[in-house]
């Protein structure tokens, strides 16, 4: 089968995919590593087409890959979404994207957290003791970093004797947080960065002050243009935290300063937005920065990962800075 036409970049991972299938080297686990958003779990999802179309007639494929799409496919099992307590508990919307039971994350202590538990590896375990229909299983989790402890060492002892035929496909993007025998377990390939004109099919129509703006906040990442590009309403809220985030390095107000960065004192995604939109306005409009502003931005994002107190930690960097050219 031909490299698929449908993802961006990747190449020499799909190549090097495509490979192990065609000579039957393919091996028990694979662990793709990298950033957010790169394209990671839509390469798991190809692969795992390959592997449930590999000895099927052409004819066949059409309706593999249908069942595929609606996750109804019994050689498939995908670990995506999690039900959480007052975050996602529509049944209906998770299993979209998981087609594991989940029922028991909403029963005795309820799940209130995006972590993987051993009772989740053991609802993923269940489905594996299932009879396969085709030559290989696959079995795709995102983001295995979530995964507790007891979750980690119930993947591990199914890892050391994976059922015959099945396929691990695992996501991260912190390989350095995963234990060292999980990694030594999986074949890991690194997924990198794409460049703009890797990306330039996901600007079709944008006019150039968008284009602009989504490569920049993109930094390489596919997910992130697509998902920006099919909600309006989403570009239109990260235009206006870049802006504020602008407006901090123009300010000369020290009071001023402070109520821009009031984002930062709870620990949510929007504050982790914040801070990446904080680093790219100093880079694009403030060339003239001085490397001591640029170490105090480093110093906060490093900081604002311990449990300093956030606020404490804006108000010092806010003092720190002393001098600041105005941004062009």
């Amino acid at each position: 089968m031909s490299l698929s036409s449908e993802i961006l970049g990747h190449r020499p991972q799909l190549a090097e995919l495509q490979t192990d299938l065609d000579q039957g080297n393919v091996v028990h686990a694979y662990l793709f590593s990298g950033a957010q958003h790169l394209g990671k779990f839509a390469v798991a999802n190809w692969f795992a087409r390959q592997l449930l179309c590999h000895g099927h007639k052409k004819e066949e494929c059409p309706a593999i890959n249908d069942q595929i799409d609606r996750l109804l496919h019994p050689d498939l099992i995908v670990l995506d979404q999690l039900w959480i307590e007052d975050v996602c508990e529509d049944f209906a919307v998770i299993a979209r994207s998981s087609n594991i039971p989940q029922q028991h994350r909403a029963k005795d202590t309820p799940a209130k957290t995006d972590t993987i538990s051993i009772d989740d590896i053991r609802a993923v375990q269940e489905r594996l003791h299932e009879v396969g229909a085709g030559k290989f299983r696959c079995c795709i989790i995102r983001s295995v970093e979530r995964m507790q402890t007891t979750a980690v060492s119930s993947l591990l002892k199914i890892l050391e004797e994976p059922p015959e035929g099945v396929v691990f496909l695992l996501t991260t993007q912190s390989l350095a947080s995963l234990v060292p025998t999980l990694v030594s377990r999986a074949r890991t390939m690194n997924f990198s960065r794409l460049t703009d004109s890797e990306l330039e099919p996901l600007l079709s129509g944008a006019e150039d002050d968008e284009r602009q703006f989504l490569l920049r906040v993109a930094q390489g990442a596919p997910g992130v243009i697509k998902r920006l590009r099919e909600n309006p309403d989403l570009l239109r809220k990260e235009r206006q935290v870049y802006s504020s985030a602008l407006a901090f390095w123009h300010s000369r107000s020290n009071v001023e300063r402070m109520q821009l960065l009031q984002p930062l004192h709870q620990r949510t995604a929007d504050s982790d937005q914040f801070l990446l939109h904080l680093s790219l306005a100093l880079r694009e409009e403030n060339e003239e920065a001085t490397p001591s502003v640029v170490r105090n931005l480093a110093d906060l994002c490093r900081n604002l990962e311990t449990n300093v107190n956030r606020q404490l930690l804006t108000q010092n960097f806010v003092l720190s800075l002393d001098t600041l050219s105005a941004p062009r």
